[in-house]
């Protein structure tokens, strides 16, 4: 059965809604292929520039971050190679959809079955065969092979010098809880949505980022004392 990443856009599986780009959906196909993917993705984001071969000694200064501009245009080209290599854009929020029909397959396979929303994720008894699984433990596995190349792997809370390390965490699991909720309303977060979505020039896609700039803007004066 076809796939439609978009309405009118069909790359493979099922279709999700009107104006949901399908990249959240649970189609297992080329799961494995979202490990490199998102291998890529990491380090086109973080990867330092010009970084240097570790010294002898056990401390290390960290390299320079990478352009955002330049990054910007290789996690598009990271895109393109995603829709060329395996057939579909990027996303993550499925993972978490996937995880949830496991842990609920635990107790009852049945129920998750039966379920509307667990059923869409269940892949025959495989939940976790999925593609954006692949692709967030490619987005790890990149994120710390970054880090490490460039003398950034430490354990550390990143915040501003006014407020606590209980205080960081606290504004991020919140922020997170928002973000994660956000997501799940909209069909799809910043990789679905905005970069496969904008890519394509879907209109829900470009409405969500829209809001997600000026909701950035509107709340970064009340916000901007963890960083400063």
């Amino acid at each position: 059965m076809p796939r439609t990443v978009f309405k009118y856009l069909r790359v493979g599986g099922t279709a999700d809604g009107p104006g949901h780009p399908g990249f959240d959906g649970a189609a297992a196909g080329s799961g494995w292929a979202g490990l490199p993917n998102g291998v890529v993705m990491a380090i086109s984001m973080s990867h330092p520039l010009g970084a240097s071969p570790a010294p002898a000694s056990a401390a290390r200064r960290a390299s320079a971050y990478w352009n955002p501009y330049l990054v910007g245009v290789l996690l598009g080209l990271v895109l393109l190679a995603s829709y060329a290599v395996a057939g579909r854009g990027l996303g993550a929020t499925a993972a978490f959809s996937a995880l949830d029909a496991w842990i609920a397959g635990l107790v009852s396979p049945a129920h998750v079955q039966a379920n509307a929303v667990h059923a869409r994720y269940w892949n025959d008894g495989a939940p976790l065969v999925q593609w954006t699984l692949f692709l967030l433990g490619g987005a790890l596995v990149g994120a710390f092979l970054s880090g490490w190349q460039g003398g950034r792997l430490a354990l550390r809370v990143e915040r501003g010098p006014r407020i606590s390390d209980s205080t960081r965490l606290a504004l991020a699991f919140a922020g997170g809880f928002v973000a994660a909720f956000g997501a799940r309303i909209a069909k799809g977060c910043t990789s679905g949505q905005a970069l496969t979505g904008g890519a394509i020039l879907n209109v829900g896609s470009l409405v969500f980022m829209a809001a997600v700039f000026a909701s950035a803007y509107a709340l970064a004066y009340f916000v901007r004392k963890e960083w400063l």
